[in-house]
């Protein structure tokens, strides 16, 4: 049974996505709650997609504190599976700390802005130009590894490109 759960997963996933992006009833509460239960079982029973976007929704737009915990726990839980989104959000939480859960953590804040930049997102390697420039998350200041990681950004397509290159959000 925990075979199948894992092979239907990415379908209740997608089929959760649909539900929350659908034009009707954009504001009905039953079906944001039960868009929300698909991307909860999904996101327990292995879809990384659903693992990102629940992660998401829960840390950002939770309702309370508990929520937006649980939140960052399944974007680590992500990241920590390869999600360049999850990546660069769990280098921000782990930059500043969150609660009493998430505790400041410079070394693993920048790991986890190095694998998402690795992985091409612009507002990681935005921030790993930053902190080789400013010499940030406790590395020092490093003009070359800067000079590195704007080459990268250069080679991202042209509207994400100019975001990073150009200090824009």
């Amino acid at each position: 049974m925990h075979w199948l759960m894992r092979r239907l997963a990415p379908l209740i996933a997608w089929l959760a996505d649909r539900l929350f992006h659908l034009p009707v009833l954009k504001r009905s509460r039953t079906r944001h709650r039960l868009a929300m239960r698909l991307f909860r079982f999904a996101a327990d029973n292995g879809s990384q997609r659903a693992l990102s976007v629940y992660g998401h929704l829960l840390h950002f737009r939770g309702e309370d504190q508990a929520s937006r915990i649980q939140g960052a726990i399944y974007l680590q839980r992500a990241a920590d599976n390869g999600d360049a989104r999850a990546q660069y959000q769990m280098g921000r939480i782990c930059e500043s700390g969150y609660e009493h859960y998430f505790q400041p953590d410079l070394a693993k804040s920048l790991r986890y802005y190095r694998q998402a930049a690795q992985q091409r997102h612009p507002l990681a390697i935005k921030r790993m130009i930053e902190v080789y420039e400013e010499g940030a998350l406790g590395v020092a200041i490093d003009p070359a590894r800067a000079d590195c990681w704007r080459k990268r950004a250069s080679e991202l397509p042209s509207h994400a490109a100019l975001n990073v290159l150009s200090g824009s959000p």
